[in-house]
């Protein structure tokens, strides 16, 4: 019985031994069996580094095929499934309105068109930074000669639809619909410019303010930001209603008057009327001014902003004392402001790029339709895809590579997935003999998403504190302290805005999103692929978030062999292709046809009144 004890003891765990030799008070067991058990010892060792080798193995692979540890063996997922594509949508057959699409594209509704565009972009309605309030400042009274112009251009419209003012110069026109129960269609442009330096006008081709046509372009200031989306979309509702069409889904036209300045009088006024007439997400959609088409990869790929990045504008002011210059001190309030821009621009945000960011779902596009997208980003989104922060297991503490990969496209890709930052405006010192008593400065920052703007004012006060304690200065960092001698001091402007909330844009459900898509793709084919898109700068829409969740910031028209398409705003030689402008008209028309027969969950009823056709292709 002792032999069999010892056999048991022998392939016990240790405790188990121990437990047993004094239940049976056994005398310690022989030395075979202190042999056999450290050969078992042995081999439970040995288990453990045979473990940690695969584990090794397994490290050394990932570093190897460049891919994180337990994704080594997984298949890249379906992008196609993650970038769903609506069939072309297209209005319910309407013999009478069916006729528009012949008449957009024919010759004589293109010569009236160049004709209206070309005489709204020649009436100057620049804004400036500098502007007083409305009814004091009479540069706002350029207004009253614009939209007399309109009123002239568009009777028809005037005549039918409720015309109102808001704030004096904000337009909105209402066409109301038939049915209470859906919620209104929005649809937005902005009447100013940006202004003309007069310096710059001898450099342009055609001059700024005379709207000229070449036969492809109309020319001049606001002829592409964005008189020609005001200009398209008063001619749909006019076309419209020369087609006799009775909307059940109400439809607004808002346009504000002071955009390039930050819309705090015009869209903010116009936004604050809307939401006491219609409530709270009141609104079905809003498409504003925005992002068009970008050809990359091989793809056409439309791109509606579903999202924007934050703002703020943070001004620095060193205050140092002043004297005569015949007897300087070591460093002047101008040299230590500028130490302080250089330490600010050594080092740049980081470039991240998190899922919520539209920039990511065309990765996921590109990953799924375009023949010619990068294999080493194909293979980055997808142990991105992997990735799930619980569990995420990797042999090296790594930066985001998808990011710093996708960012090698160049500047205008690396800023949709990263905090910008740009000294703008610079000014100190009066006179050549004195010291400067002060000096200031105001650094631009556009707020990468997924972040905040406490992103910046952190970093900026960590800066700004170093400096003040190596020239024995006070800090004063967004406290709304008032400037003091011998002090840094650090504020943001009323500008300061966060990261605008993410409008939803799965292109498999029935939702607004779905209806722009299938409309985009029922004016332009197929071919076409609709994937979210991020503004670098943002619009109106800052002050009507609360109006709906499904705001799109999109310029829907596009030309083919249109080489400049929006790279020539608020700069030299802005200008517009007549075919993009044709083609804007053209899917204003469809887009307001297929709101006017969709039925969405946040209106009365719910579910689409046909098929909507939702495919992957």
């Amino acid at each position: 019985m002792a032999d069999n004890m010892y056999e048991k003891l022998e392939t016990a765990s240790a405790k188990t031994r121990e437990a047993m030799a004094d239940r049976q008070h056994l005398s310690p067991p022989p030395t075979h069996a202190r042999q056999n058990r450290m050969r078992i010892a042995t081999r439970e060792t040995s288990c453990w580094y045979i473990l940690w080798g695969f584990v090794l193995a397994l490290c050394g692979l990932s570093i190897l095929v460049d891919r994180p540890l337990l994704f080594v063996f997984l298949r890249e997922p379906d992008f196609k499934d993650q970038c769903t594509q609506p069939e072309p949508h297209f209005p319910a057959k309407n013999e009478d309105l069916d006729k528009l699409v012949d008449i957009i594209e024919g010759d004589a509704f293109r010569n009236a068109s160049v004709d209206r565009l070309s005489r709204a972009v020649q009436i100057k309605t620049e804004s400036f930074d500098d502007m007083g309030e409305v009814g004091r400042d009479p540069r706002w009274e350029v207004f009253f000669k614009f939209h007399g112009y309109l009123a002239l251009t568009f009777p028809l419209i005037h005549e039918k639809l409720q015309v109102e003012k808001v704030n004096t110069h904000g337009l909105l026109y209402t066409w109301k619909g038939s049915d209470d129960s859906l919620k209104p269609t929005l649809l937005m442009a902005h009447q100013d410019t940006v202004p003309v330096p007069p310096e710059t006008i001898g450099s342009w081709t055609h001059p700024p303010w005379s709207g000229a046509y070449d036969g492809k372009y109309v020319w001049g200031r606001g002829a592409a930001d964005c008189k020609n989306t005001l200009i398209a979309l008063l001619e749909t509702l006019q076309l419209l209603l020369e087609a006799n069409f009775q909307p059940k889904r109400t439809i607004i036209l808002s346009f504000g008057f002071d955009e390039e300045v930050s819309g705090r009088r015009g869209a903010s006024a116009l936004s604050a009327f809307l939401q006491e007439r219609y409530g709270k997400d009141g609104v079905a959609v809003i498409v504003d001014e925005g992002a068009g088409f970008e050809e990359t990869w091989g793809t056409l790929f439309a791109k509606p902003g579903t999202a924007e990045k934050g703002y703020v504008d943070v001004k620095i002011t060193v205050r140092m004392p002043g004297g005569h210059s015949s007897i300087p001190s070591d460093h002047t309030s101008i040299g230590v402001l500028s130490e302080l821009i250089t330490k600010i621009e050594s080092e740049q945000y980081p470039t991240r790029l998190v899922e919520e960011n539209p920039y990511y779902s065309q990765l996921q596009c590109g990953a799924g339709y375009s023949d010619n997208f990068p294999k080493k980003l194909k293979k980055l989104l997808a142990d991105n895809a992997f990735k799930k922060p619980s569990f995420f297991l990797t042999c090296r503490n790594k930066p985001d590579r998808l990011a710093l990969e996708a960012a090698k496209q160049g500047p205008a890709i690396k800023y949709l997935m990263q905090t910008s930052q740009a000294v703008d405006v610079i000014s100190g010192g009066i006179k050549t003999n004195a010291l400067p008593e002060r000096a200031t400065v105001t650094v631009n920052h556009r707020i990468n998403i997924g972040e905040t703007t406490k992103i910046v004012t952190d970093r900026l006060t960590s800066i700004g504190d170093e400096i003040a304690k190596k020239y024995n200065l006070t800090l004063h960092a967004f406290d709304d302290s008032q400037e003091e001698p011998n002090s840094i001091h650090l504020s943001s402007t009323v500008n300061k805005l966060e990261v605008a909330p993410i409008t939803p844009a799965d292109g498999s459900t029935n939702s607004p999103f779905t209806t722009l898509a299938g409309t985009v793709r029922a004016v332009y084919g197929k071919n076409v692929i609709v994937t979210p898109g991020i503004m670098t700068g943002n619009t109106d829409t800052r002050f009507y978030w609360n109006l709906t969740r499904h705001i799109f910031r999109f310029a829907p028209g596009y030309d083919a062999d249109d080489e400049v398409g929006l790279g020539k705003i608020h700069t030299v030689d802005e200008r517009v292709s007549v075919l993009n402008h044709v083609h804007t008209v053209r899917w204003f028309v469809t887009f307001v046809r297929n709101m006017d027969e969709a039925r969405f969950d946040t209106d009365g009823g719910s579910g689409r009144s046909d098929d909507l056709g939702v495919g992957s292709g």
